[in-house]
């Protein structure tokens, strides 16, 4: 109580602070906070203003994060109004709304960009706004392909400048206690991982040819891609399942999130070989042109295993959850998702049953949470220098090499032995898809 009477005092104490200063300076108190440490205030802009656009209100409007929101881009007009409506309850002052990324990466008021695009955006955008001297929250996957991977991490180093990707299972604490006791023993040698991903998504129209939708900027959206007619459904959700020009399938889409658990628990890097099942197996005449259904496996080092399980089309729940990742060792095992870690000794006795209480979404679209709100202030904590980052992009990007491994096993329709130091692929054909076209003058340089 003594506690809690001080703290009513500071808060009193502080508001009347606020009151006159702002008189003093002839200022409203709204405007006055917003100047308060502004020294280390970030300026941030979001591109891309669709389903991943709830999980950054509280991050940008808790007070202690300390940022100031300057802009909401999006190539749709009708996202814009939408993001700009939304965030008025979480704020209270107006971002600008812009169509082009371009011009917000061109303001040199920007500190940071938070780029939500779709995945073919992701690298190109990004490497825009390293250049141009931003720090960058890039959500997954952070690149399209093997290629985008290593560029990204060239930029960052290049440039010297903050890149997170949105891998926020990263920032979850009981995620991190488990990990932390699996590296110290608690299940003896970590010899094996199972990653996860069970949803039962619809069909997907078939592609025709539709006029372009009022407010989109169909060139902008394609930005690097290579150029082709309008099909309706593809702008807002479906560009994912509508061929590999902008998305990267299921793997791209969440394998990212379970694979890169999986490679943190067991301590690897590349793997040696990687083999794909992988097929359409759902509504065969709908409009998904990727498989829908993949088992993936990573050979590793020292006898290290991990699998992908991902079912996109079939709810069937094998595990226990929608999404989640399971590591085997020598003495014992574990299951965590984002909610809990549950440890097993070796007889499959429960050991310790940890329910986080996180909030963090799992299989519903879009996302967001508590987690997301930690990872993104672990972001900007580590621009200011107070933090270091939970998913550096160099790391990120190891992980994300099974993403791409399994895609492109999964279209040359075999496996493949990999060099482990390097992450280089020993197969010609393999190889082909390292990297991919992109429309003239769209190309990421350094």
């Amino acid at each position: 109580m003594s506690s809690r009477r001080n703290f009513i005092k500071k808060t009193a104490l502080g508001g009347a602070g606020i009151a006159v200063a702002s008189s003093t300076l002839g200022m409203s108190a709204q405007s006055y906070r917003r100047i308060i440490g502004s020294n280390e205030r970030l300026h941030v802009a979001i591109a891309g203003l669709g389903r991943r656009l709830g999980a950054f209100y509280e991050p940008i409007a808790m007070k202690e994060s300390n940022v100031e929101l300057l802009y909401l881009c999006d190539v749709m007009e009708s996202q814009r109004t939408s993001a700009l409506k939304n965030f008025s309850e979480h704020i209270d002052y107006k971002p600008k709304l812009e169509n082009d990324i371009r011009k917000v990466i061109d303001d040199p008021k920007v500190d940071a960009l938070i780029n939500a695009t779709p995945d073919h955006w992701h690298t190109p955008g990004s490497i825009l706004a390293i250049k141009a001297g931003k720090h960058v929250y890039v959500e997954k996957p952070s690149g399209h392909d093997m290629k985008e991977n290593e560029l990204l991490v060239e930029a960052a180093r290049k440039y010297k400048k903050v890149v997170q990707m949105g891998n926020q299972q990263r920032s979850s604490d009981h995620t991190i206690e488990i990990i932390n006791d699996i590296h110290n023993g608690a299940i003896g040698t970590p010899y094996k991982a199972v990653a996860f991903y069970t949803n039962a998504r619809g069909k997907v129209p078939v592609q025709k040819k539709a006029p372009v939708p009022q407010g989109l900027d169909w060139e902008l959206w394609q930005g690097p891609a290579v150029r082709r007619e309008y099909t309706e459904e593809t702008w807002n959700y479906n560009w994912h399942w509508y061929g590999w020009n902008y998305g990267t399938a299921e793997a791209g889409n969440n394998a990212t999130h379970e694979l890169d658990v999986a490679r943190w628990a067991l301590q690897v890097d590349f793997p040696q070989h990687a083999e794909v099942e992988a097929a359409k197996q759902h509504f065969v005449n709908d409009g998904w042109e990727m498989y829908d259904t993949m088992e993936a496996t990573f050979k590793f080092s020292e006898d290290k295993i991990i699998q992908w399980d991902g079912k996109s089309r079939n709810g069937y729940d094998t595990y226990g959850g929608g999404r989640g990742t399971i590591i085997y060792g020598s003495e014992g095992s574990i299951f965590v998702d984002r909610e809990k870690h549950i440890l097993y000794d070796r007889d499959g006795e429960v050991i310790r049953d940890f329910r986080s209480g996180s909030n963090e979404a799992g299989t519903a679209l879009g996302g967001g949470g508590d987690m997301t709100t930690i990872h993104v202030k672990n972001f900007f904590n580590t621009i200011r220098g107070k933090a270091e980052l939970n998913a550096p992009i160099d790391d990120a990007n190891t992980s994300m090499a099974m993403v791409h491994y399994a895609n492109i096993a999964s279209r040359i329709g075999r496996g493949f032995d990999i060099d482990e130091s390097t992450g280089r692929i020993y197969d010609r054909d393999a190889m082909k898809l390292w990297g991919r076209e992109y429309a003239p003058g769209w190309k990421p340089k350094l």
